[in-house]
C-alpha cells in the first residue's frame, strides 16, 4: 500500500511540476475582451489618447480594380503628406517614440530622417482567422522551456500574450496572407565604402499548414512554416538550395542544403541561431532572417510591456521603386520610406547563462495589429548597441494582410554597412499566394530535382 501511495504521489508531483513549465490559456471572460475593448488579433481596438494612433476599424481589405496576383502592388495612402519629419537636430523631442537603433541612426548621419506620416490601422486577416483567433485564446498552451505550443491552430495562438515567449510565438504564427506563397527576390548589400553589390537573386515558396483553412486542431500535424529557396544568382550559387520544416515543437526543426559542387542534399542543423546567413553573404545571421527565423531558446525573453512608437509601416512606395532609387549609401533613402506611430508591445531577450551568441541581447519590437516584427535591436557581449534591424512591412488588401516576410534587413551600427533582403523592386513581380502544391513539393528530393535543372 505504501508503494502504490508513493507511485501515486511520485505521479501527482511529476504532473504539477509540469504543469508550472507550460502558462495556461487566458479564462473565457478574458478572451471575451476580444469581441470587446481588442480586436479580434488583440489589439487595443481604441485609438490612443491624443488620437494619432486612430481607432482600428477593420484593416484595409479595398483591392484595386484590376489587380492581379503578383502585380506590384499600389500605395493605398499615396495622397499623404508627412505630419512631421524626424532628424539629429530634433531627435530629442521624439525620443520616447523611437527605438534605440533608430537614434543610433539619426546620430550616424546627419542627413538620415524620418518622415513621419498619418497612422493607418491597415492590418486585416480573413473572419475565419479571426474566429480560429478566439478559439486559441482559450486552448494555446507554451511550455517556456522548450517553445513548444499545443493547442493552437489557423490563428494567433495567444492573442492576449502574459510573456516574451507567446509575442515572439504570434509573429511566427501570425498570418501572412495565404496557406502558400511564392516570391522572387533579390539581396542588396551596400558596403561601408557606399558600394552596391548584388548579394542574391532566388525564389522561394513557404506553406503554413497551420492555416489550411479546411483543416482543424484534430488533424493539425504540427509543421507550421515549410519553405524552400533556390538561388539564380550569383552563378557561383546558382541552384543552391535550402529547405526548412518548422514544427510547433522546435526540437522537431529539420533543414536541408543543396550544394551544386557536391551535387547532394545534406542536413542542416546550423541553420539556426548566429550561423552566418549565406543569402546575404554572411552579413546577416539566420535567426535574423524574417525579423525571428527558427528558435529563440538560447535567450530568456522578457516581455516589458507596449509602447507607442514610430516604426516604419505601409511601405508599398519603397517597394515599388526601383533598388538604386532605394539602397542609398549610408541608408535606405527617406524620401521612400514611410513611417506612422503605432503601438508595439517590446520584448527583451537576454542570453541564458551557459549558452552562447554572438548577439547576447536584443530588443524585438512588434506591432500590435498584425504581430510582425518591425524592428529589432542588436547589443554585443559588452552591452554596445551594434545592430539595427528593420522591416518595411507590405499592404496586400487583396489578401489581406500586412506582413513582414519581404523588405527586411539589418543596418550594422558599427561598419556602416547594411543590407535589404527580399526585395522585388527590379522584379516584375511581387510577393504572392500560390496554387497549394503536392506534399512532394517540399521535400529534399524535390530541392534537389529542382535545383539541377
Amino acid at each position: 500500500m505504501q508503494s502504490q501511495f508513493s507511485l501515486r504521489l511520485s505521479v501527482l508531483t511529476i504532473a504539477l511540476m509540469g504543469s508550472c513549465f507550460a502558462h495556461a490559456a487566458v479564462s473565457p471572460d478574458q478572451a471575451a475582451r476580444l469581441n470587446a475593448d481588442l480586436t479580434p488579433m488583440g489589439a487595443e481596438r481604441a485609438a490612443n489618447a491624443d488620437g494619432s494612433i486612430p481607432e482600428w476599424t477593420g484593416g484595409y481589405t479595398q483591392v484595386p480594380a484590376g489587380y492581379k496576383s503578383g502585380d506590384k502592388r499600389a500605395d493605398p495612402f499615396a495622397a499623404d503628406k508627412p505630419l512631421f519629419s524626424v532628424s539629429a537636430g530634433n531627435m530629442a523631442q521624439y525620443a520616447e517614440q523611437l527605438a534605440e537603433g533608430t537614434q543610433a541612426l539619426l546620430k550616424k548621419y546627419p542627413d538620415y530622417r524620418l518622415d513621419v506620416y498619418p497612422t493607418h490601422r491597415s492590418a486585416a486577416a480573413p473572419q475565419w482567422v479571426y474566429d480560429n483567433t478566439l478559439q486559441n485564446a482559450t486552448r494555446a498552451t507554451l511550455e517556456e522551456a522548450t517553445e513548444k505550443v499545443s493547442g493552437a491552430y489557423g490563428g494567433i495562438p495567444f492573442p492576449i500574450p502574459q510573456n516574451g515567449a507567446e509575442v515572439l510565438w504570434n509573429y511566427r504564427l501570425s498570418w501572412q496572407g495565404a496557406d502558400t506563397f511564392y516570391a522572387p527576390f533579390d539581396t542588396w548589400l551596400m558596403t561601408a565604402g557606399g558600394k552596391k553589390l548584388q548579394a542574391t537573386r532566388a525564389r522561394f515558396w513557404y506553406q503554413h499548414p497551420y492555416y489550411f483553412k479546411e483543416g482543424s486542431l484534430d488533424t493539425y500535424g504540427g509543421k507550421h512554416l515549410i519553405g524552400k529557396l533556390l538561388t539564380e544568382q550569383p552563378s557561383s550559387k546558382a541552384g543552391e538550395g535550402l529547405m526548412t520544416h518548422w514544427d510547433m515543437d522546435p526540437s522537431a526543426r529539420a533543414a536541408w542544403q543543396y550544394l551544386v559542387g557536391q551535387r547532394r542534399v545534406r542536413r542542416a542543423p546550423n541553420v539556426a541561431y548566429d550561423t552566418p546567413d549565406f543569402v546575404t553573404s554572411g552579413v546577416g545571421f539566420f535567426d535574423e532572417a524574417f525579423m525571428i527565423f527558427g528558435p529563440t531558446d538560447r535567450h530568456d525573453l522578457k516581455l516589458v510591456g507596449k509602447k507607442e512608437l514610430l516604426v516604419p509601416y505601409n511601405n508599398n512606395r519603397a517597394a515599388a521603386a526601383s533598388s538604386d532609387e532605394l539602397v542609398k549609401p549610408g541608408f535606405l533613402n527617406p524620401d521612400l520610406v514611410r513611417w506612422e506611430k503605432h503601438r508595439v508591445w517590446v520584448v527583451e531577450a537576454t542570453l541564458k547563462a551557459g549558452k552562447r551568441h554572438v548577439v547576447p541581447k536584443r530588443t524585438y519590437y512588434v506591432d500590435e495589429d498584425s504581430w510582425q516584427v518591425l524592428l529589432l535591436d542588436g547589443y554585443d557581449a559588452q552591452g554596445k548597441l551594434g545592430r539595427h534591424n528593420y522591416s518595411l512591412t507590405l499592404l496586400a488588401p487583396e489578401m489581406p494582410v500586412l506582413t513582414a516576410q519581404v523588405m527586411w534587413g539589418s543596418y550594422n551600427l558599427e561598419t556602416g554597412a547594411y543590407f535589404l533582403n527580399a526585395a522585388a523592386n527590379d522584379l516584375k513581380v511581387q510577393y504572392q499566394d500560390y496554387p497549394r502544391p503536392s506534399a512532394s513539393f517540399f521535400t529534399p528530393d524535390a530541392m534537389a530535382s529542382d535545383s539541377m535543372r
